[in-house]
């Protein structure tokens, strides 16, 4: 595992899109998984700016999604389908048909799941996997727990979880979906490689249990432990309990 801290938030965005950018055109048909929430969306931008200034080219990568709530639709503000376009989709010229996001309102969920995870593998897998992190440890919705999931699964949130979203759903913790469709531990383990994002103080002991303590589906990413190739992109706030010079 490699840890990079970095000064800031800013800091972190753009050598996170320098990564990307350097594994497309390595392989401008690179299998790209993306997350979403605030963390990623400076690294969203970054990117944006070098297709435009540096004519980086997406029309031959793929991408697929981590999670999506279960019950909203594409076109919901809150749904992750909305964000993604919102804030990286529509500003780079990546093909309709090479976006992948799992469907929030699929008649069973079950199915769909089954679905989204023969996709993946028709795909040949996850060339390249960003992550954020949650405060409980969680990536994409894989929450603390007994075990760690394998494969795309339905997923109950936990309500701190539900709690932390709640501001995007204007503080109004009813409207924040119960379930959500998530990509399982199993299959991100999967990935060639993979680059975890992290910024704030409230994510920091979330950070020191994902590289300092035990591998635990309680604190679920901790197994990126195990993972041959993984780099934990952390702004210098988020790594205060690290004790790192």
């Amino acid at each position: 595992m490699q840890i990079i801290v970095t000064s800031d938030y800013q800091e972190m965005s753009v050598r996170a899109a320098l990564l990307v950018a350097a594994h497309i055109i390595v392989k401008p048909d690179l299998v790209l998984g993306l997350a979403t929430g605030s963390t990623p969306i400076g690294m969203y931008v970054e990117l944006a700016r070098m297709q435009s200034a540096l004519r980086l080219d997406f029309s031959k990568v793929s991408s697929f999604n981590l999670d999506e709530y279960v019950g909203l639709g594409n076109e919901d503000p809150q749904s992750y389908h909305y964000f993604m376009y919102e804030n990286f989709f529509s500003h780079i010229n990546i093909r309709e048909e090479n976006i992948h996001i799992p469907n929030g309102k699929a008649p069973d969920p079950e199915a769909e799941c089954l679905h989204y995870e023969e996709e993946i593998q028709e795909a040949g897998g996850i060339d390249l996997q960003i992550l954020g992190i949650g405060r409980n440890g969680h990536i994409g919705f894989n929450e603390p727990a007994d075990y760690f999931e394998p494969q795309t699964h339905l997923a109950v949130l936990k309500e701190d979880t539900r709690k932390t979203n709640a501001r995007f759903f204007d503080g109004d913790l009813s409207r924040v979906p119960t379930h959500a469709l998530s990509v399982g531990m199993g299959t991100i383990m999967k990935s060639r490689e993979i680059i975890l994002l992290a910024n704030t103080p409230e994510k920091a002991e979330a950070i020191y249990k994902a590289i300092e303590g035990p591998v635990h589906p309680q604190s679920p990413a901790s197994i990126l432990q195990l993972h041959p190739k993984t780099t934990m992109m952390i702004a210098s706030e988020a790594a205060q309990d690290l004790g790192l010079d």
